[in-house]
């Protein structure tokens, strides 16, 4: 039986700061199949005098077969791993923020109606992306508004509409899950922020050719404006439409 690979990782560890890319470092190279010589760094001066005898600015930092790697994400290009790209762009939090609204209307469906796909279900599902959506953008409002402002028509003419927005989202999201009675609240408020919101994702994009970051999921995303985009927007056209339907 061969002995495993060896390797040896200096990290920061110290009675105030646990360096969470060190215990990541440490994590990856066992799982490739280490055997880790872990050389704790537990006071700030023994990190910068590391760091000063090795010429390196930041720690955690790996070697293998007597040669240095680098931190972690050294580490996953020297194992062929994709290393995060923070400038790129993705879906992924509207994704997550879709995904989440949709398994919690399910859940309510079964839990209320005791099946989990029911029209109920699509309704809650739309009002919850709201809400989740809503929130992200009041994370952070002065972010999202600069970034809104970056395509949104009537925020372009009236600039405190963008950050209003948000709370006009959220407050449209919140009714549609409340009884019918507030329905008629509701649905003129996502009709005119959808509607809005739609046309001016359709005429950046489609029309201008513009290539922009949506605000989407708040001022600090890297979601390209696009599809997705108007596909929100349209969602929210569609409930209100669906709701003033229902009331006559």
């Amino acid at each position: 039986m061969s002995a495993k690979p060896h390797a040896i990782l200096y990290r920061l560890a110290t009675s105030q700061h646990l360096c969470p890319w060190g215990l990541r470092s440490l994590h990856l190279l066992r799982s490739r199949g280490y055997q880790v010589e872990d050389q704790l760094l537990t006071t700030p001066a023994a990190n910068d005098a590391f760091k000063a005898d090795h010429g390196v600015k930041t720690t955690p930092q790996a070697f293998i077969d007597g040669r240095r790697i680098g931190g972690y994400e050294d580490l996953r290009r020297y194992f062929g791993l994709k290393v995060r790209d923070p400038k790129a762009l993705t879906y992924a939090p509207v994704i997550a923020v879709f995904g989440m609204a949709a398994a919690i209307a399910v859940a309510l469906s079964e839990a209320v109606l005791g099946t989990p796909f029911t029209l109920s279900a699509l309704q809650w599902f739309i009002a919850i992306a709201m809400c989740l959506l809503a929130l992200l953008k009041l994370r952070d409002l002065d972010g999202f508004a600069t970034g809104f402002l970056g395509y949104d028509l009537l925020a372009r003419r009236w600039v405190p509409y963008a950050k209003l927005y948000p709370f006009a989202e959220g407050i449209a999201g919140v009714l549609m899950l409340a009884s019918p009675a507030f329905h008629w609240i509701a649905s003129p408020i996502a009709l005119f922020i959808g509607s809005i919101g739609a046309i001016s994702v359709f005429k950046a994009v489609y029309i201008d050719k513009r290539e922009l970051k949506c605000a989407c999921v708040g001022g600090d995303s890297n979601v390209p404006l696009g599809f997705i985009s108007l596909t929100e927007n349209l969602l929210m056209v569609g409930m209100a439409l669906w709701m003033t339907g229902e009331a006559f």
